[in-house]
């Protein structure tokens, strides 16, 4: 029955994106509102009734950074899925930062749109679960050397990996084989899934990161 439904909400103003992700969405039993612009959306949507929401990071106007925020302004207390580009992985930390449950590369595989929707959903259902993942992300943290973390550290604050290479005094090939290790030993197959441990355990702060590390950081995503 329609009011059975689990809501999701598709903010893209790429029609053909809206289109293909309604129709993976429907047939799997969802029932999907989409919205060409934020601005329809923050106007249209009903805050009340319980949803998760897709959201493309590069849209004209407001963008989904932004309307991420605007969200959490006015009382839309959604799980947030941010649909990224190959160029935009700083941006989509950000999102993660921000509060995102996780992002999403275009185009992306069906498989991983459909268990993203429902681990989203899952952060509905089970607020408690919730409350004890800061302990668990910690403990987690704590099957990393040193470095692994320090590395884990720069890349959700949103670094690239020469940043990080930088102030660390490596190369950046050995970031990147740093940051497989780490994904190995936190048993995670995604990047998003290592962000979210790192989070969850108060890693990310770029604040904390120019206290420990003197050289001054150059933001340079491309």
């Amino acid at each position: 029955m329609p009011d059975e439904r689990r809501l999701v909400h598709v903010v893209d103003d790429d029609e053909g994106v809206r289109r293909s992700l309604d129709f993976l969405l429907s047939n799997a039993g969802y029932e999907v509102h989409r919205w060409d612009m934020a601005e329809a959306f923050l106007k249209g949507a009903d805050k009340m009734r319980p949803a998760c929401a897709l959201l493309d990071i590069r849209m004209p106007g407001i963008d989904g950074l932004d309307l991420q925020q605007q969200m959490q302004e006015h009382g839309f207390n959604f799980p947030v899925i941010i649909l990224s580009g190959h160029g935009d992985i700083a941006l989509a930390v950000r999102a993660m930062q921000a509060g995102a449950v996780d992002f999403l590369q275009k185009p992306a595989d069906r498989r991983i749109v459909l268990e993203a929707v429902e681990a989203a959903f899952a952060t509905i259902a089970d607020r408690e679960a919730l409350c004890n993942r800061a302990q668990w992300a910690r403990t987690q943290l704590g099957h990393l050397t040193m470095r692994e973390q320090e590395v884990l550290d720069g890349l959700a604050c949103g670094y690239p990996n020469k940043t990080i290479a930088y102030d660390l005094g490596i190369s950046p090939r050995t970031v990147e084989v740093y940051r497989a290790n780490a994904m190995e030993k936190l048993g995670v197959n995604s990047f998003a899934d290592a962000l979210r441990i790192a989070f969850a355990a108060g890693l990310g702060s770029e604040r904390n990161w120019l206290k420990v590390h003197t050289l001054i950081v150059h933001r340079d995503h491309q």
